[in-house]
């Protein structure tokens, strides 16, 4: 395990599911037994606004904000919101969009989006795959169970 804080900022537009991901993602984080810090900014996120979370995780956490340039990786789930964000990614850091989905195969919903996003996410940080699937388990009704583990499978399945 790194002994390393890693950095990541999901972003895109309320509704999207962003404050949903970065839950996802921090719970999977806290299960492996790391330290996890997060922060939201939901600015006007009701009406379709920005929103933008920062989820930081390693062995000691000190703060839950991403300094700026920092990020190991950037997960957006607007197209949009793209450039809108990359300020917070470092240089050589990862940039998870809807792009990364093009090769997938199988009919993904716009609900699942954010989930199959977290699945290619997956592929750039040491978290195993079942401690993916149990955080979704734990941050998503049973009846969405299903569509979200197949969305992140097919996430994941889309990245070399």
């Amino acid at each position: 395990m790194s002994t390393q804080v890693v950095n990541v900022v999901v972003a895109g537009l309320g509704g999207q599911g962003v404050v949903k991901a970065s839950d996802i993602l921090a719970d999977a984080a806290f299960r492996i037994g790391l330290d996890v810090k997060k922060s939201e900014i939901h600015g006007m996120s009701q009406r379709g606004g920005s929103v933008a979370s920062d989820v930081r995780f390693g062995p000691h956490v000190h703060s839950p904000m991403i300094p700026y340039g920092q990020a190991d990786c950037l997960m957006v789930i607007a197209p949009d919101q793209i450039e809108v964000n990359r300020y917070a990614l470092k240089e050589g850091g990862v940039l998870v969009s809807p792009d990364s989905l093009d090769k997938v195969t199988g009919k993904l919903q716009a609900k699942s989006i954010n989930v199959a996003l977290l699945g290619v996410l997956s592929k750039a940080l040491d978290i195993p795959v079942e401690t993916w699937e149990d955080a979704i388990r734990a941050n998503l009704a049973e009846k969405h169970h299903r569509l979200n583990l197949e969305a992140f499978h097919q996430g994941r399945n889309a990245v070399q």
